[in-house]
């Protein structure tokens, strides 16, 4: 792959040229006539990998036939892709952080800073926190995570500052970075492990790597411990071979074999008890077990899993036609919930609802995923798949993932494409 300043080629123009491609977003058709009695109005709530890429890809090719509004509390959003980089001391905590301007300015998205609280259905409406509303034709929810209560005893969002989950980024990542550089000498630094689904499968243990990486160098007889409540986790092999190259000795995970899924913690004392068992830790990283954003609830297109079940062609609800749902919120089939699958679902939920709304063109929708983790420095590695929408799912029809032993040229070659990946999907949410 040919390199740029250091970067790999999949840069801003290589990612955004493929990921159209592979979604086939009909961006080159001329837009069509505008529906009669107005533009029709497409509302979204959440500014993140799903909901600003589907704001800007709708307003972008329908080239204004569409009146676009994005709902997102945050002016600054900071992603939580390559938060644990900023962790481990390889980004700057400004780089990771991105503004609206350019899709108000560039594209004419109306971006309204304030909480979306309800969905009214009946009367296609959603209902913000400052007391207004606004009305849609389509709506479409991206509104990422919310933790389910009681899921770690001993833990709520009340004892966040204690024990920080940092699993939405933003001031709690920063607390758990200063938290870990903060720990005496010889200390303990514990995670306690989401269950399966979540958020990013890879990225609990490549935070790991990154907590690792700050101790070899400022605590070196610091002990790392993961409580864990799964058997197995995404890129296992991977992970614990470089642990074992990189950071011998400094780790030890607790899987649900030895209690790990027999966790409490008492945030005042700073305990994590263990199948009954106490110990004393000097930073806790609390990541509880999750469900889609809780707007989602409140539009009451939830099922009992706590996801949104969706139409695999079109991500639209199967509660609700006139709602989409995106990203870590969806319950769709065999796609992780990443920022990648974000961005890929987007793009295709942009063409079916541009399609609905005026008479476009709809193509059969491709969807995939890559995830890159870092372990220590340039050693890069990743896992990812294409898929298909079928009526049940979204299907995986193929994979790849890193291999144990590769070479250190091709694991740096791996974190460099990582690097121009980041630069391609920040650039097709916010440019």
């Amino acid at each position: 792959m040919r390199k740029q300043n250091g970067k790999s080629d999949l840069s801003r123009r290589g990612f955004v040229a493929s990921a159209a491609a592979a979604t086939a977003v009909a961006s080159v058709l001329p837009a069509p006539a505008v529906l009669a009695g107005g533009r029709p109005r497409v509302v979204v709530v959440g500014g993140g990998a799903g909901g600003a890429t589907a704001a800007r890809y709708i307003a972008k090719d329908s080239q204004g036939a569409v009146d676009v509004t994005l709902v997102e509390p945050s002016r600054a959003y900071y992603t939580c892709f390559f938060s644990n980089l900023y962790i481990g001391g390889f980004r700057e905590w400004e780089s990771i952080g991105h503004s609206y301007g350019a899709l108000a300015a560039n594209h004419g998205v109306n971006v309204v800073h304030d909480w979306a609280v309800s969905v009214d259905r009946d009367n296609r409406s959603v209902g913000l926190a400052g007391g207004g509303s606004l009305a849609y034709d389509r709506l479409i929810l991206s509104p990422g995570i919310d933790f389910r209560d009681g899921s770690v005893p001993g833990w709520d969002l009340s004892q966040q500052n204690r024990m920080p989950h940092a699993y939405k980024a933003g001031s709690q990542t920063q607390l758990l970075k200063a938290q870990i550089e903060a720990m005496p000498e010889g200390g303990t630094y514990c995670m306690v492990a989401p269950p399966n689904p979540f958020r990013c499968p890879p990225g609990p243990y490549e935070r790991i790597s990154m907590v690792a990486h700050v101790l070899k160098q400022a605590n070196p007889t610091a002990k790392i411990i993961i409580v864990d409540p799964k058997e197995k986790f995404s890129k296992q092999g991977l992970f614990e071979e470089g642990w074992q190259r990189h950071y011998p000795g400094m780790i030890e995970r607790i899987g649900p074999d030895f209690g790990g899924d027999m966790v409490e913690v008492r945030p005042e004392a700073m305990e994590v008890v263990v199948d009954g068992e106490a110990m004393k830790v000097d930073v806790c990283n609390v990541i509880p077990a999750q469900q889609a954003g809780r707007i989602a609830a409140a539009a009451g297109i939830t099922d009992d899993s706590g996801w949104a079940p969706i139409v695999p062609h079109t991500m639209q609800s199967r509660a609700d036609e006139n709602i989409h749902v995106l990203g870590d919120a969806a319950l769709q089939g065999d796609m992780p919930k990443s920022g990648f699958s974000a961005n890929s679902q987007a793009k295709a939920c942009a063409m079916a609802v541009r399609g609905a709304l005026t008479g476009s063109s709809v193509f059969p929708p491709r969807y995939s995923n890559t995830c890159w983790s870092l372990i220590a420095t340039g050693d890069g590695v990743k896992v990812g798949a294409s898929y298909e929408a079928t009526d049940e799912k979204i299907a995986k029809t193929d994979g790849f993932i890193s291999q144990t032993g590769e070479s250190a040229e091709l694991r740096m070659a791996t974190y460099e494409e990582s690097l121009g990946w980041y630069d391609g999907i920040t650039a097709d949410m916010f440019s």
